[in-house]
């Protein structure tokens, strides 16, 4: 990888990890790794275009169907695709059907961009981290096996394991707070051949043991602000994102400043 790359375009496709849940700004939108990382390639480069057609709660086949080929007509210079996880963790997932997609978002994407960028996504340390950690492990199995195949760079989220820190996750322990965000983007700075500027991968500092009642009362909170949504809307076919588009739909000019 030439170091000091230079890019000019970059279109984000996939769900909420890459809308920036739940890197939210005071006007109440999602910022998140994707923008930041915007920011710093149009800080470097003149008339820098960006677009962001991630949508929180994408399964994916809605992505492929949905986001694929507007990102491959769009000829960037940058795309990432982030897209699966979303179905690996639902209780019933084909996986097969899963990697089939995904070849077909690689086939198209991979052809129409000058840098194609997918990820191995982190995950919040903890019960389901472990209960599904092995379908995450053979989604990344499925995404190293089309990066090679097809000349993609892969950003490892998950292998070095300081995403996993609790502390990076939001209240919901879906998505990463600003600073994973943050972490995300220069690992993504990184892989594309630009210089490092910190270490993303460096463990935050250790803290007192959390008494056993904060644990208890965070987790009836999630439990009751977070996860019985989340079961309701599986339970009646309902998703995050329903009605919602894009929040950054065309590959337009993109200030730095934010």
């Amino acid at each position: 990888m030439q170091m000091n790359a230079s890019y000019t375009s970059f279109v984000a496709l996939g769900d909420s990890f890459t809308e920036g849940m739940s890197d939210r700004l005071p006007d109440g939108s999602y910022r998140g790794w994707a923008d930041l990382l915007a920011a710093d390639l149009a800080a470097r480069t003149p008339g820098f275009r960006y677009a962001n057609l991630a949508v929180r709660g994408k399964l994916i086949g809605q992505i492929v169907d949905e986001q694929v080929d507007i990102a491959a007509a769009m000829n960037a210079d940058l795309v990432t695709l982030v897209g699966g996880l979303n179905d690996a963790l639902r209780p019933k997932c084909d996986m097969g059907m899963v990697r089939a997609r995904l070849e077909e978002a690689v086939s198209k994407l991979a052809p129409n961009c000058g840098r194609l960028v997918l990820m191995r996504s982190p995950g919040r340390n903890g019960p389901v981290m472990e209960r599904f950690r092995p379908r995450m492990e053979q989604l990344f199995g499925f995404i190293d096996e089309l990066a090679e195949a097809h000349g993609a760079l892969v950003v490892d989220l998950y292998g070095p394991g300081a995403l996993g820190d609790p502390r990076l996750w939001a209240v919901d322990r879906l998505h990463l707070t600003a600073e994973g965000h943050r972490r995300v983007s220069e690992a993504v700075w990184q892989t594309i051949g630009l210089e490092p500027r910190r270490d993303w991968t460096e463990p935050l500092p250790p803290v007192q043991p959390v008494s056993w009642y904060r644990r208890r009362s965070s987790d009836l909170r999630f439990a009751r602000e977070h996860l019985l949504p989340w079961i309701g809307r599986r339970l009646t076919g309902r998703s995050s994102g329903d009605g919602l588009t894009p929040k950054r739909g065309d590959l337009l000019p993109y200030p730095y400043e934010l």
